[in-house]
C-alpha cells in the first residue's frame, strides 16, 4: 500500500460516498474484531472506528479507510486486510486526542504503514 492512499477508500473496495457504516461488523483476515461505531468520509483522512466489545475489553480501534478491502452491503460487514493481531497492537483510538488535533492521525498512519509480518 502506498503511502499516499492509507486514508482513502480503495476502489476496489466497493464504497460509496454517503453510505452509513456504522453499525456494520468488521473482519480482520483471520476472523471478527467488532462493529464500527463511527466512520469518516473526510478526502485525505477517511477512516473507521471500531468498538472491539469484549474482544479486547472495549478497546475502540482506528482503522485507515485503505485497510478495507470489501464491503459486503447485503452482509452488513467490512473486511480488512489486517489480522486480529496487528488490529489489536494498534494504537487506541481517543476520540478528546482526535477532535481538532489534525497531526493525532499520524501515528495511525505510521504503524498502519509499517510491514507486518
Amino acid at each position: 500500500m502506498s503511502e499516499s492512499n492509507i486514508w482513502f477508500y480503495q476502489p476496489a473496495a466497493g464504497y460509496q460516498q454517503g453510505t452509513d457504516l456504522i453499525g456494520y461488523k468488521v473482519e480482520a483476515t483471520d476472523g471478527a474484531i467488532g462493529k464500527i461505531s463511527k466512520h469518516s468520509e473526510e478526502v485525505g483522512a477517511s477512516y473507521l472506528v471500531v468498538d472491539t466489545g469484549v474482544w479486547i475489553f472495549g478497546k475502540h480501534v482506528l482503522l485507515p479507510a485503505g485497510t478495507i478491502k470489501l464491503i459486503d452491503n447485503t452482509e452488513e460487514t467490512v473486511y480488512v486486510d489486517r489480522t486480529k493481531d496487528q488490529i489489536k497492537d494498534a494504537p487506541e483510538f481517543d476520540e478528546m486526542k482526535h477532535t481538532g488535533n489534525p497531526s493525532y492521525l499520524e501515528q495511525f498512519a505510521r504503524y498502519y504503514r509499517q510491514p507486518h509480518m
